[in-house]
């Protein structure tokens, strides 16, 4: 039919035929047009099986059945290269506009958080298939479609990189009123380590991508998205522990917290880029507020510190007994008022503080430990030298309620997370 003068009789018969085969086959595949505004309207979890849907066939489209046209296609033309070239390019512009507009409509549509892992499925495959597609549509005829995938492969990157602002903006900004009442990790917080954690996953794919638009080290390039991230979530921490009334809780909320990110940085990949030393830093944040908590709560101005201080009446000698039954310069009663402050003191802070949480059980014990420090070598010298006051006296069990080996126990029950109905059984 070439030799014979019929060109453009064989490229209509030709592209027809072939045409209609190649979009049979995507529709036989489950290959559909979709638009944008289509996309807008999907559910998510309906949108999120069509993207992995649409990542197989763009392999399959690729790999097998536009390298099938093409061997086809260069057998049957063989020697009628212009006419070749071109009635490849007929028989494929249909198949890919419609594999493609669906990968735009994703790249355009709105923009959020949980799409970011999606867009970087589909950046990897038009990545992994840049060579062989430049290799298929080499020809002058294939141009449009050769540029259409490099143009939805930069706008797929673009919008991951737009996708990263966003998330900043929102965990600045988030201002959900979740409130954790017994100071432990937020929602926020563990969402956002999870969130760093899977980009890591990716960590290839952000170098290359972050090469598209910047000649920079990627890798640094990448620690300063993660800081980014990690600041932004320290930033909104800080706004949240301004909820709590007791100073206190905010010291451990933010302790748990920032050991949270610190732990879980130390136990990724993103410890190599972030490096030693935010380790050291953010390890510190940590002590600092452990230390803020000690102070508040524990420091000897509070007042249950200065029930068990020796002050208050004379400072006396020994162990001798006043006729009203006093030691060391300070009287019976004053002992007794001393204790029953104490037991009021240590029981509203025992039942507070035991319903607050520390979930890491070595922070947990070692803020035990520096509580227990604090105060039970106080209670122990204060029971020592003043208990035998009140337990020659009557009803001593009224006023000491609690042996040292008691509150010992008691304490080991502070940051438990327990409820009310739980401390009462």
């Amino acid at each position: 039919m070439a030799q014979g003068g019929h060109q453009q009789q064989l490229f209509r018969i030709y592209r027809d035929t072939r045409a209609s085969v190649l979009e049979q086959s995507l529709r036989k595949l489950g290959v559909e047009r979709l638009g944008k505004d289509d996309v807008q309207k999907m559910q998510w979890e309906v949108l999120e099986a069509k993207i992995g849907n649409w990542i197989h066939y763009m392999r399959i489209a690729v790999k097998l059945l536009f390298a099938g046209e093409k061997k086809i296609c260069d057998h049957i033309l063989d020697g009628v290269d212009p006419l070749r070239d071109q009635c490849f390019a007929e028989v494929t512009v249909s198949s890919v506009s419609v594999l493609l507009s669906f990968g735009e409509a994703i790249a355009k549509s709105k923009r959020s958080p949980e799409k970011l892992f999606v867009l970087l499925d589909m950046y990897e495959i038009m990545r992994e298939l840049h060579s062989e597609i430049e290799l298929l549509f080499e020809s002058k005829a294939c141009i449009e479609m050769r540029e259409a995938a490099l143009s939805l492969t930069k706008r797929l990157a673009e919008t991951v990189q737009e996708t990263f602002v966003d998330f900043e903006e929102a965990v600045e900004k988030d201002a959900t009123k979740t409130t954790v009442l017994d100071g432990t990790v937020h929602p926020l917080t563990s969402y956002v380590i999870n969130y760093v954690k899977f980009l890591f996953d990716y960590q290839s794919t952000l170098k290359q991508l972050f090469k598209e638009f910047d000649a920079s080290d990627p890798d640094a390039l990448l620690a300063s998205v993660t800081t980014r991230m990690m600041q932004a979530l320290q930033n909104n921490l800080d706004g949240k522990s301004k909820q709590y009334r007791d100073p206190s809780l905010t010291h451990l909320f933010l302790m748990n917290n920032i050991h949270y990110i610190v732990r879980s940085v130390q136990r990724s990949e993103a410890k190599d880029l972030l490096g030693d030393d935010w380790v050291q830093i953010h390890r510190r944040i940590v002590q600092q507020h452990a230390n803020q908590y000690k102070r508040i709560s524990w420091a000897k101005d509070v007042q249950i510190l200065q029930c068990l201080s020796a002050q208050g009446g004379a400072s006396g000698g020994g162990g001798a007994m006043g006729a009203d039954g006093s030691a060391s310069g300070m009287p019976r009663s004053m002992v007794k008022d001393r204790f029953k402050t104490f037991n009021v003191q240590f029981e509203e802070l025992h039942q507070r503080q035991s319903q607050w949480t520390v979930p890491d059980s070595e922070l947990r014990e070692s803020l035990r430990l520096a509580v227990a420090e604090v105060l039970l070598p106080a209670y122990r010298s204060f029971h020592k030298r003043f208990g035998p006051m009140v337990e020659n006296g009557k009803n001593p069990q009224k006023y000491i309620r609690y042996s040292p080996e008691v509150l010992d126990h008691m304490m080991n029950e502070f940051f438990e997370g327990k409820t009310w109905n739980e401390q009462k059984r």
